[in-house]
């Protein structure tokens, strides 16, 4: 896969990319800046998303982080250089596309939280499909204490969250550690920092071993289904099952539990 063509001062792509038995992880690069979303760095990362969507050799995606915090949000030095509403609101959009190219790829995402998750960085856990978190990592929407409520952050955070919960993190600002993340339906799991890459990689590698054809129609059929009401999704998803069955890889995947032996999926 060509590397993006944004970097940084000393020539280091915005966005690292590394495939491996399937999975790819993306790196968010900005490790001085604690990874802030800066207009290069959005724009990058919603280039490898959008071609991690159309490259069959990619099952799963990983966002990872270097440096010592996974994401701190937008970068506010930026923002405040250019005060025009016109570029706010562009700016605001090409995260928000960079969210949704997230949401529609046809492969999960997995973010792989070292360490603190503020703002739009909290977003983007929320966003992910999965989230794997150190035990060090902590996550706030924070922009209330600059006099800047989290709007789009919420947008990610409500649909994670109970209500309440995600409001307390709105109006409060206030950070919450990874096992409360946990609790409230934030991340996944949460491990030692040690076993944070074996975490990941075990969960990648479960999900990399399934039929990529029913990962891609159910990670679709799962996020429409949401904004639907109970009985247009169940339509919705008796539709989706009787078309998941004309599948090779779901005869397959019944012959093979029928004759008790591992699938041979048709689809790699």
């Amino acid at each position: 896969m060509a590397a993006p063509a944004e970097t940084w001062a000393a020539g280091e792509p915005l966005v690292l990319e590394d495939l491996h038995d399937g999975v790819l992880t993306l790196t968010m690069n900005r490790p001085r800046q604690f990874n802030a979303l800066s207009e290069g760095l959005l724009a990058a990362m919603t280039g490898a998303l959008q071609r991690a969507g159309d490259d069959d050799a990619v099952r799963v995606v990983v966002i990872a982080a270097a440096g010592r915090a996974f994401c701190a949000g937008h970068d506010l030095k930026e923002m405040r250089a250019r005060p025009d509403r016109a570029y706010y609101r562009e700016l605001f959009r090409a995260c928000s596309r960079m969210m949704l190219t997230l949401a529609g790829i046809p492969k999960p995402v997995i973010a792989r939280v070292h360490a603190l998750a503020t703002a739009a960085g909290c977003q983007l856990v929320a966003q992910c499909d999965l989230a794997v978190a150190a035990e060090e990592a902590r996550f706030a929407t924070s922009g209330i204490g600059a006099g800047l409520f989290c709007s789009t952050p919420a947008v990610a955070v409500t649909r994670n969250l109970s209500r309440k919960r995600a409001f307390e993190m709105l109006v409060t600002g206030d950070f919450i550690d990874a096992a409360t993340a946990l609790d409230w339906g934030l991340v996944n799991r949460v491990v030692p920092a040690g076993q944070l890459d074996g975490a990941v990689a075990d969960l990648a590698g479960r999900i990399a071993a399934k039929s990529a054809v029913a990962i891609a129609a159910g990670k679709r059929m799962v996020y429409t289904q949401l904004e639907k009401g109970l009985e247009a999704a169940y339509d919705y998803a008796a539709e989706v099952m009787a078309c998941n069955m004309m599948a090779e890889d779901a005869n397959e995947g019944i012959d093979a539990f029928i004759e008790k032996r591992p699938a041979v999926w048709k689809h790699r």
